[in-house]
């Protein structure tokens, strides 16, 4: 940012993502596919760099490796202009133990900014699939001399317990109260049944934080969580400012996908994020090539539809190879449907193979599994619950190249 406020980014991809399990077992959830080519991780970087926010630290710690090749090969920017975006591990600077929380992750990692030295510091989470253009909540911030601005975003009151939840000022720009996942909060004014839920990216005034982190550290009973620890800490002080999200806007896109932001952080909730993809005019907006969603899959031949092969209401991404049916689906490179087989309402990952005349439904299938000839998934749910996970809302879903019987 040449010639403006010196910001670092900071995007937090230390979380083991166990809610969304199998699709973790093997890798971090922002290294998790979604939609077909991307990772998680990619949602929130393109938004940085979008937003010319060009060096940025990606934290990471549990089961790291997929989610640290794919930011080294994928996200290379320009070093002859000091750009960056590195993965940077747990690395135990302050004695022999790892993060104990997204606010412990960052004050493990203080030599990142005292070598950067910013004058403002965005603290992104990694796991949230939405576009946003952050400088238009670093220009509210500074014009609010805050010490931090909390972007926040209207959810159902019954949603409640499963966010941070911002309880404004009468102003409706201060935060009066910051409530960690609370079950009955009270609703907004003229607005009784919503609330401001935590979106998990806050923009910092450096000596804010660095002084908050400090503090925190010296508390033995403090969790050290952004949003349970440091965020209250701020609030309490009269510092935190809220950023409303429905005020960004970001080019190109629609009245439909304008304000969408998702929380992927469970089966139900990644397998919904996927559906908003693929009708006629998607929730989602993939297509905007005005603020894109950069990532990287390798060099991959076009899809292809042979035998008769069909594909509708789908995304179908380079390297497939349809000779079945498939519809309402996403499908990743590398995909193979063969003759005779049928998928309907499902997410493969990468190299997915569906034999001859199998059956897929409503499943959530990652990288490697292989469906034998005329077996089938979604079919017989009691048979399905035995053998696989299954979501609350009934989506089944296979660990990466798991088996199937």
């Amino acid at each position: 940012m040449r010639g403006g406020p010196s910001v670092l980014g900071i995007v937090l991809a230390g979380g083991e993502g166990k809610r969304l399990m199998p699709l973790t077992a093997d890798r971090a959830k922002p290294a998790v596919t979604f939609g077909g080519m991307y990772r998680l991780v990619d949602f929130v970087l393109s938004n940085l760099v979008n937003g010319d926010i060009l060096r940025i630290c990606v934290l990471t710690q549990y089961k790291s490796h997929s989610l640290d090749r794919h930011v080294t090969t994928t996200w290379r920017m320009s070093s002859l202009l000091g750009n960056y975006v590195t993965p940077v591990p747990a690395q135990q600077r302050l004695g022999p133990r790892w993060f104990s929380g997204s606010a412990d992750a960052i004050l493990q990692s203080l030599n990142l900014v005292h070598d950067e030295q910013p004058d403002y510091i965005a603290v992104f989470g990694a796991d949230h699939v939405y576009r946003m253009d952050p400088r238009q909540m670093l220009n509210q911030h500074i014009e609010s001399g805050a010490g931090v601005t909390v972007a926040g975003i209207r959810v159902p009151r019954a949603e409640a317990s499963s966010f941070g939840i911002i309880t404004p000022a009468k102003d409706r720009s201060r935060v009066e109260r910051f409530l960690e996942k609370p079950t009955d909060p009270p609703g907004l004014p003229g607005s009784p049944n919503e609330v401001f839920a935590s979106m998990g990216n806050y923009l910092f005034t450096t000596k804010t934080l660095v002084d908050a982190l400090q503090k925190d550290a010296e508390d033995p009973g403090s969790k050290h969580d952004m949003g349970g620890s440091i965020l209250p800490m701020l609030t309490d002080r009269g510092v935190a400012q809220l950023y409303d999200f429905d005020d960004n806007h970001v080019p190109g896109e629609t009245g439909r996908d304008h304000g969408y932001w998702r929380d992927v952080g469970t089966l139900d909730a990644y397998y919904e994020a996927h559906m908003d993809l693929i009708s006629d005019h998607p929730a989602f907006n993939l297509y905007n090539r005005r603020w894109p969603i950069y990532t990287h899959s390798g060099q991959l031949p076009p899809a292809k539809f042979v035998a008769g092969g069909i594909a509708g209401e789908s995304i179908v991404s380079p390297g497939c190879v349809i000779s079945g049916q498939v519809t309402g689906s996403v499908l990743s490179p590398g995909v193979v449907v063969e003759a005779g087989a049928v998928v309907q309402g499902s997410v493969l990952h990468d190299n997915v193979r569906v034999g001859r005349g199998a059956v897929v439904r409503g499943a959530v299938l990652d990288k490697n599994v292989d469906v034998p000839p005329g077996a089938t998934i979604g079919v017989n749910p009691e048979r399905d619950q035995e053998l696989y996970t299954v979501s609350k809302a009934g989506v089944i879903a296979l660990g990466k190249g798991q088996r199937v019987e």
